[in-house]
């Protein structure tokens, strides 16, 4: 099993790398698009500012590739809010695989949203064993709205789509490498597919 964690200089790579780690897989850190299109499974992760995050996929000619990869890839955090259309923070269009906006949670509530909360609404493989209401860890700001390619739901004064996805592409919101054994039960699930 080849895992290949896209190294673009926005993800919290080292813990991903643990998490898997400590399920008996070595992942490896790349950008080479050769090595990203062999591998079984990609991880598309990302820490930090949306447009900042787009310009280096742009500058290393990641962004043409990730949405042309057919192995399963999963976005994690700012990773899945890239696979959206677009993103209010900084004004961002997106790689387009999934046909949902990010928003910017409004003023009555507490930004970044950070620590754990429930996914619900739980569909696909990537949720099997997984109960409903689980608590997951969380750090955002921006949220993908909630649409037909949502595959979980959370609710921070509104109701947002916390996993998604489409075709062999799959996103979720929260950190399933802090999210303790229940993220790593979905780590393992997306080793599956």
């Amino acid at each position: 099993m080849k895992l290949v964690i896209i190294d673009y200089g926005a993800g919290n790579i080292k813990s991903i790398q643990f998490a898997f780690k400590r399920l008996g897989y070595d992942a490896i850190l790349s950008n080479n698009p050769d090595e990203i299109k062999a591998a079984d499974k990609v991880i598309f992760p990302g820490v930090g500012e949306a447009s900042s995050a787009m310009q280096m996929l742009k500058e290393s000619g990641l962004d043409t590739l990730i949405p042309t990869l057919k192995q399963p890839v999963l976005g994690i955090c700012l990773g899945m809010q890239l696979m959206c259309k677009s993103s209010e923070e900084g004004n961002t269009k997106g790689l387009g695989i999934f046909n949902v906006d990010v928003k910017r949670f409004n003023n009555t509530v507490k930004v970044p949203q950070m620590g754990w909360n429930t996914i619900t609404d739980l569909k696909t493989e990537l949720f099997k064993d997984i109960k409903d209401e689980t608590f997951m860890y969380s750090v955002h700001s921006f949220y993908a709205e909630n649409c037909k390619e949502s595959i979980a739901t959370t609710t921070y004064s509104l109701d947002f789509a916390s996993a998604l996805q489409k075709d062999n592409f799959y996103g979720v919101q929260f950190h399933p490498e802090k999210s303790s054994v229940v993220g790593e039960q979905i780590l393992k699930n997306f080793i599956t597919l």
